[in-house]
């Protein structure tokens, strides 16, 4: 990780921020074994994770009871263990969307504000 440029690094460290945003968003009104999930999360490049990171997160969202997981058979394969989407985590995933949408407002204005824009003292 020593060798990764700025850019890459800064983009591990949102992916870092927004992960349990981006499970529980995934999980929303669905039942989904984890194989599934990660390969789901895998489609997109700015959430693309592995099993190392799935997993232990996985286990931390049930520990919080923000999932809850099932052991489900079906047919003769092996048994899956799927996770949902518990009351607090509907919850918490209505929280973190609102901040995460004032956020990307927020640095929308910072990024789309003319040099020329006041910078106020405002609260100090």
């Amino acid at each position: 990780m020593a060798d990764q440029d700025p850019q890459e690094k800064w983009q591990v460290q949102l992916r870092k921020g927004a992960l349990e945003l981006v499970i529980l968003a995934a999980l929303r009104g669905r039942s989904v074994y984890g194989l599934a999930l990660l390969r789901h999360l895998q489609r997109f490049p700015t959430t693309a994770i592995t099993e190392g990171t799935l997993y232990p997160l996985m286990d931390r969202l049930k520990r919080d009871e923000l999932v809850s997981a099932d052991w489900l058979q079906e047919g003769d394969s092996r048994p899956r263990k799927y996770y949902q989407l518990t009351v607090k985590g509907e919850q918490k995933l209505t929280a973190l969307v609102q901040a995460w949408r004032q956020s990307v407002a927020d640095i929308d204005a910072l990024l789309t504000a003319s040099a020329s824009t006041e910078l106020s003292d405002k609260g100090s």
